[in-house]
């Protein structure tokens, strides 16, 4: 039988994420729709999973989960990589409060909760902020590709990898991402498809690499990524 997303979990992996699917399903303030035990091991951490096929990405020992809200895929990670420390960075309140709570009820060590805007926590180098920091970026079902190439380039050390979960591929995006490309220090490597294992058929792994130093300007104020992405033709 072909190994799943699930088998990178261990007996102690499995258990920790156990207990955040028992919280989602337990708590009205959980920031998912998906609330039922079974769904919620298919469309968030087997999907969470799928991403542990780039072995870029299963390498590393530091992570920024990029909009985490209910903390997939970053919860979901810390648990198959308990080597590694990933960091929640999400800015609204409520979704950092339950963030927290999943990771302490499950006893994710490696977890720490950032509830700040992305760009803002690139603006500072560590310990007070996160510029380039981490080995990856996760982002997933956050923004265009263009957006969370921006975000993510500031975050990351040189040579660092972005994994971006998408939908359906769209060509227009993908353009936008290429025109998009020079103006933030990434380059697109790989499009990889994980319809098999994840939560949604059309389910596609976009993995960027940063291919210099961080450009000048970045990260721009908050929001101006999403509201006006570099790349719009």
């Amino acid at each position: 039988m072909t190994a799943g997303p699930l088998d990178r979990l261990d007996e102690a992996g499995r258990a920790a994420i156990g207990e955040v699917v028992a919280l989602l399903a337990a708590d009205p303030r959980a920031p998912s729709s998906v609330r039922d035990p079974g769904e919620a091991w298919r469309v968030h951490v087997a999907d969470s999973l799928s991403a542990l096929e780039i072995p870029s990405l299963a390498a590393v020992k530091r992570i920024a989960d990029v909009g985490s809200g209910a903390g997939f895929p970053g919860l979901a990670l810390a648990a198959a990589l308990p080597g590694a420390e990933v960091d929640l960075i999400e800015s609204v309140e409520r979704k950092c409060e339950f963030a927290r709570m999943a990771a302490e009820r499950a006893a994710l060590r490696n977890v720490c909760v950032v509830c700040e805007r992305a760009e803002d926590w690139a603006r500072r180098g560590p310990p007070e902020g996160g510029r380039e920091r981490y080995e990856a970026v996760t982002a997933r079902a956050v923004g265009r590709l263009s957006t969370l190439a921006e975000l993510a380039s500031p975050l990351l050390v040189g040579g660092g990898t972005l994994v971006a979960w998408k939908g359906r591929r769209d060509a227009e995006e993908e353009a936008e991402l290429r025109r998009a490309q020079g103006h933030v220090g990434m380059e697109l490597e790989e499009v990889r498809w994980v319809g098999p294992f994840a939560g949604s058929r059309n389910r596609h792994l976009h993995v960027l690499r940063k291919s210099g130093p961080t450009p000048e300007g970045l990260p721009r104020r908050a929001g101006m990524a999403k509201k006006r992405p570099l790349g719009r033709g």
